[in-house]
């Protein structure tokens, strides 16, 4: 049986780790920098830039319902090496895009290759992570994540906006790149497939599956659509209200996310989702309406920090809950289905807040996009208010059953 004396830092989760961060931060730098780019030398209108980061998401979320099914069939090398080169493809030819539309379907090709590789990675990961410390396991591997999500966006934003677009992409190539001999090294190391045994249960159906995924997915869903806010346009709003510095937003939000998930994974594994998604909404909510009033690099330190600290805590807490929720042989469709819900939130909070920004301002956009992270907390304590009922009514007839047995 498992226990907390296994090893998690093993060379195999250290790889996958790495292969992770560099896989989303070679995303984020163009994730972050396409929809200013497209805007500024493409002439793109506002809902051309939405559909930059849109359209990626929408393809990836496509590609990931045939990720799982082939990583249940043990087709994970055939994910990594085919995701890579195609998504190495597509950022070359970003380089040539003359126009919106080529830049529209070479985001969409990237989409099914990030598709590819981002549902490999995370299910290898928790294949080799102690049953038992997988909220700590998987808050550290997430930690790849977080931070790429955070330094990846500064870093392309300072290519952009420093050597040019050119620099940009042969960065995200080079970074995309570096992963193929890591990849190369996974395949030979990690066995064919791999099992828990102390959790051989019978295989669950794909409807179970889908009902015990649904809930987690849909707070995944609600938390992604503020960060889609952040991603498609906070470089336009550091133009509208003149912050010149506006990337370092995201290196703040690194420091917290640095800070907060080595405790996450602990929190959960201890105390379970509770504790780190309530208090959690409240920073991500916090953090927005601070950034919607920033007009300071110094403003958005306290801004970024409550967001990182928000965001870096629930994030690995949801992914945590969906592999737990589903038996080793369908963690691919677990994790599938959070980097869906993720991409979703995405495309579909970069269009809605988009829209809204058009009609208004930037400012109130983000000021709008707490509204999601306030329905996650309130979906949340309804959801938990409603277990407590039913737990106390479920004690109070077990309590007259053992009172009229005992008569």
């Amino acid at each position: 049986m498992t226990n907390l004396s296994e090893r998690l830092w093993t060379k195999s989760f250290i790889v996958l780790t790495l292969c992770n961060l560099l896989l989303f931060t070679g995303l984020q730098m163009t994730l972050s920098t396409l929809p200013a780019y497209a805007e500024e030398s493409l002439g793109a209108t506002s809902v051309q830039v939405s559909l930059v980061t849109s359209l990626f998401a929408l393809s990836a979320i496509a590609s990931r319902l045939f990720a799982g099914k082939a990583m249940e069939k043990g087709g994970r090398n055939l994910l990594i090496f085919l995701g890579l080169a195609i998504s190495l493809a597509a950022v070359v030819g970003y380089y040539w895009a003359g126009g919106v539309t080529a830049l529209l379907l070479l985001r969409m090709l990237f989409g099914v290759g990030f598709g590819m590789a981002s549902t490999a990675f995370p299910t290898m990961a928790s294949d080799v992570i102690p049953i038992r410390r997988m909220g700590e396991g998987m808050g550290y591997f997430g930690l790849s994540t977080s931070l790429a999500m955070s330094v990846g966006p500064m870093i392309g934003l300072t290519l952009l906006q420093g050597p040019g677009f050119g620099t940009l992409v042969l960065g995200t190539a080079v970074i995309l790149a570096l992963i193929v001999p890591l990849g190369r090294l996974l395949t030979r190391s990690l066995p064919a497939g791999h099992k828990e045994p102390a959790v051989q249960e019978a295989a669950d159906d794909q409807g179970g599956s889908f009902r015990r995924l649904f809930l987690p997915s849909l707070l995944n869903f609600l938390l992604s659509v503020s960060y889609g806010g952040l991603l498609g346009f906070l470089a336009l709003y550091g133009k509208e209200v003149h912050l010149a510095n506006v990337a370092y937003f995201f290196l703040f939000n690194a420091v917290a996310i640095v800070i907060i998930r080595p405790l996450s994974g602990k929190i959960y594994d201890r105390y379970g989702a509770p504790a780190l998604l309530i208090p959690g909404s409240l920073l991500v909510i916090g953090g927005l309406l601070l950034l919607s009033f920033a007009r300071s690099t110094a403003a958005l330190f306290p801004a970024a920090l409550l967001y990182g600290f928000g965001f870096g805590s629930m994030q690995p807490a949801l992914q945590t809950w969906m592999i737990q929720a589903v038996s080793p042989s369908r963690r691919g469709i677990a994790n599938g289905m959070f980097f869906n819900s993720l991409d979703l939130g995405v495309a579909l909070g970069t269009m809605a807040l988009g829209s809204i920004a058009l009609y208004s301002s930037y400012a109130e956009m983000y000021r709008y996009s707490a509204l999601a992270p306030l329905l996650l907390l309130l979906v949340y304590v309804i959801l938990i208010a409603g277990k407590r009922r039913r737990k106390g009514k479920n004690n109070g007839v077990t309590a007259q059953s053992g009172a009229a047995a005992a008569e």
